[in-house]
């Protein structure tokens, strides 16, 4: 029988350190499958197509593969507007930080907008019924996923537009990110979507304690979704660095 490895000084992403934080050994049995998924992400095929952008001669995308979302929308009005014009590295600089702040917001319930509010309130008084079976949590961080997906697909290409105007080898960069997008966006979005259920049985450990579980459920919650923001913005960071020193 395999051994259970020990979580002490588990390292990696913050997310994956979280989850392992959160997931209980003696009864999975088994560390969060999401790291050792994370480390398949490049494929030998993967491998040839970064290959090929490398070499300035990216491969054609299938007709039939599907968008990212939000891949060519406007982020941020009139920022992501003046990205895509090709302005300085100041506005890429305001449009990443006008993003991140937020989904953060929405993320935390510190938003302005009602939604943002109601998708992951603060300081409930006592949990109603619905907020003791785990489905609504789920739904409540795949909407949160699907908005950082959103945003952060339509901030990346808009920096690549501005990035792919400079120089010859900021332009290939900007192909590069495309390429990475295309080859790992799927199993990113994959991974990441197995997230939410990884939190199902530390909900229903804490709901069993009984205590104030559930503002303790939401403050882990809350932290495993700012860790997957983090990792969600990485791209965005470098097309960012990028684009300061072209």
């Amino acid at each position: 029988m395999t051994q259970v490895p020990q979580r002490t000084g588990f390292s990696g992403p913050k997310l994956l350190r979280l989850l392992a934080s959160l997931t209980d050994a003696g009864a999975s049995g088994a560390a969060p499958p999401l790291s050792a998924v994370m480390s398949r992400w490049l494929g030998w095929t993967d491998a040839i197509a970064l290959s090929a952008a490398l070499n300035g001669s990216p491969p054609e995308v299938p007709s039939g593969a599907p968008a990212r979302a939000g891949s060519s929308g406007n982020v941020g009005g009139g920022i992501g507007a003046s990205i895509g014009a090709g302005i300085g590295a100041s506005i890429g600089d305001s449009a990443g930080t006008h993003v991140r702040a937020m989904l953060t917001a929405a993320i935390t319930g510190q938003g302005t907008s009602s939604d943002s509010r109601r998708r992951m309130p603060a300081r409930p008084a006592t949990p109603d019924a619905a907020e003791t079976d785990f489905a609504v949590h789920r739904q409540r961080y795949i909407a949160l996923q699907q908005q950082m997906e959103r945003e952060i697909a339509g901030l990346r290409g808009r920096l690549r537009t501005a990035l792919a105007s400079r120089t010859p080898q900021a332009a290939r960069l900007a192909m590069l990110d495309t390429v990475m997008e295309q080859v790992l966006g799927t199993r990113e979005q994959a991974v990441l979507a197995a997230v939410p259920g990884m939190l199902e049985p530390h909900f229903t450990r804490l709901r069993d304690a009984e205590g104030a579980w559930l503002n303790v459920f939401r403050r882990d919650m809350q932290s495993v979704l700012l860790a997957e923001l983090e990792i969600r913005f990485q791209p965005v960071d470098a097309l960012l660095a990028a684009l300061r020193e072209s």
